[in-house]
């Protein structure tokens, strides 16, 4: 930036602060105007776009101890001086900027004289010209930097088997350009994954933003999600929960497993299978396999005298007794 810019440009009043402003207030000012102003919120406004980099140039500057420091010192000095004539009556003329970066006022070479105050535009280390000072500026990274590009909302929908084993999918941009997503083992229903500089592009050569995929599942017919575990309801027999049976049941995308039912087991037991629910980068979950008697709908003459005859033979308790008498 031109040494004019640090007189005519007041950073303090463009931000709406006063010259003793703390460094968290500063800040908490800039995010506010710079939310009001970024064109995201405003697209294709022309003016919001100007003060965004506006407001964000005076925070590069003000919210930088060195430069703050450095920029009210030539403020200090008044921009109406440096116009007046050589020679002219009262403090301050334009040769007061020079004698506060080594000219002496006799005409003498201080040293580090005339040059150094032009070195302070063109070097870094807390210079003018350390780019973070006259540039495009933009976004709420780097405060000055250039402007983040925009991040990219899309939606997916994978079966059951895909979301729980992953799998490399292609989806299409907002460009129409097809580009592959790896989706990982285990990914949930409503999960969100984010590509990292799949966005759109920077306007002003920043790094690109990115692209959040929100992931839907279908429902599976048989399994569902608990956490990494897998559940699925197993029917039995009336029969082989009262005396015991040895059962298969399936499992994802595998081969069945073979389960001991034990005699006596009551719908709504539990068995679990070790390490046969999700496998994931979190680790691996379990097959829980939920026992539900299976009633018969319809009874031959036959069954229906078998089990007329175990009904008179089994002792004579009330199951309910027990939950009547807590109820009380």
């Amino acid at each position: 930036m031109a040494s004019q810019d640090w007189f005519d440009k007041d950073f303090y009043k463009v931000l709406g602060v006063d010259k003793s402003v703390s460094a968290a207030d500063l800040k908490k000012t800039y995010r506010k105007l710079a939310r009001q102003y970024h064109p995201d919120s405003n697209p294709g406004d022309a003016k919001a776009e100007a003060k965004f980099k506006e407001i964000s140039e005076a925070y590069s500057v003000l919210n930088d101890p060195e430069q703050r420091e450095e920029y009210d010192q030539i403020r200090a000095m008044g921009s109406g001086a440096r116009f007046s004539a050589p020679g002219a009556g009262g403090g301050g003329g334009f040769d007061d900027v020079f004698s506060r970066f080594g000219q002496q006022r006799g005409g003498g070479q201080a040293p580090g004289g005339f040059e150094d105050i032009f070195s302070m535009f063109d070097q870094g280390g807390g210079g003018f010209g350390s780019g973070r000072f006259g540039q495009t500026t933009g976004g709420f990274r780097g405060f000055g930097g250039p402007q983040r590009g925009a991040d990219v909302t899309a939606r997916t929908t994978l079966d059951f088997v895909t979301a729980a084993k992953g799998e490399t999918i292609t989806l299409q941009g907002e460009d129409n350009v097809p580009f592959k997503v790896k989706i990982p083992a285990g990914v949930s229903d409503g999960q969100k994954i984010r590509l990292r500089g799949r966005g759109r592009k920077s306007p002003d050569g920043g790094e690109s933003g990115d692209i959040v995929v929100t992931v839907a599942v279908r429902p599976h017919p048989v399994f569902t999600r608990d956490g990494l575990n897998l559940r699925v309801a197993v029917p039995v027999t009336f029969t082989e929960a009262a005396l015991g049976a040895t059962i298969e049941v399936p499992t994802l995308g595998g081969d069945p497993v073979r389960l001991r039912v034990a005699p006596g087991t009551p719908s709504g037991r539990v068995l679990r299978v070790k390490g046969r629910g999700i496998e994931s980068s979190k680790g691996s979950g379990d097959l829980l396999a939920e026992v539900q008697v299976a009633v018969p709908a319809h009874l031959d003459d036959a069954a229906r005298e078998a089990l007329e005859r175990f009904q008179e033979l089994q002792p004579k308790e009330n199951p309910r007794a027990d939950l009547m008498s807590k109820a009380r």
